[in-house]
């Protein structure tokens, strides 16, 4: 069976990765932030009409850019998870400055996204193929699991500018593991 092109492009980024982190002096200084991956849920219509919630996965990632609070966040979500070819897959590719306070291990953070959205199904009656521009305002709470684990709640109210009002629910909801470094 031929390894997944996804599979692949995934090993070399991580290996490009450590390379450049191998590649670091002994005292230079590691930038702080996190790694996160969950399950992502939807809000009702948040995209298209008639489309309900939908299930999928988030990742994202988190530097500290300046002390004491402020840094930059890359996020990337996909939904339609288990759904027919008539539901719309939808892709998030979003990132923006995020503000994170914490203390004695738990961390409070709010931020604000900007990015795109993709949505195909090729199945349906009337096919989709968009692609818009994406905006995402919430924050999180991420509890500390064990050393450098924690768990994240999250939660975003989502706008696609560019897709009529559904009269919707425009929001997503996210919990999983949290990686700090």
């Amino acid at each position: 069976m031929p390894i997944p092109q996804r599979l692949v492009r995934f090993a070399l980024v991580l290996s490009l990765g450590a390379l450049c982190l191998a590649a670091l002096p002994a005292r230079a200084q590691l930038p702080k932030g996190d790694l996160f991956f969950g399950y992502s849920r939807t809000g009702n219509d948040a995209f298209y009409p008639n489309v309900g919630g939908l299930n999928g996965w988030e990742a994202s990632g988190y530097l500290k850019i300046q002390k004491p609070f402020l840094g930059v966040e890359a996020d990337v979500s996909h939904y339609g998870l288990g759904a027919n070819a008539v539901i719309p897959r939808t892709t998030l590719y979003l990132f923006g400055p995020r503000v994170t306070v914490g203390f004695a291990g738990v961390h409070l953070f709010a931020h604000g996204l900007v990015g795109g959205e993709h949505s195909v199904n090729t199945s349906a009656s009337l096919p989709v193929s968009a692609n818009a521009l994406t905006y995402a305002l919430g924050g999180g709470l991420d509890v500390p699991l064990a050393p450098f684990f924690g768990w994240r709640v999250q939660g975003d109210r989502i706008w696609v500018p560019s897709l009529p009002s559904t009269g919707g629910t425009p929001a997503r909801f996210s919990t999983g593991i949290v990686f700090r470094f």
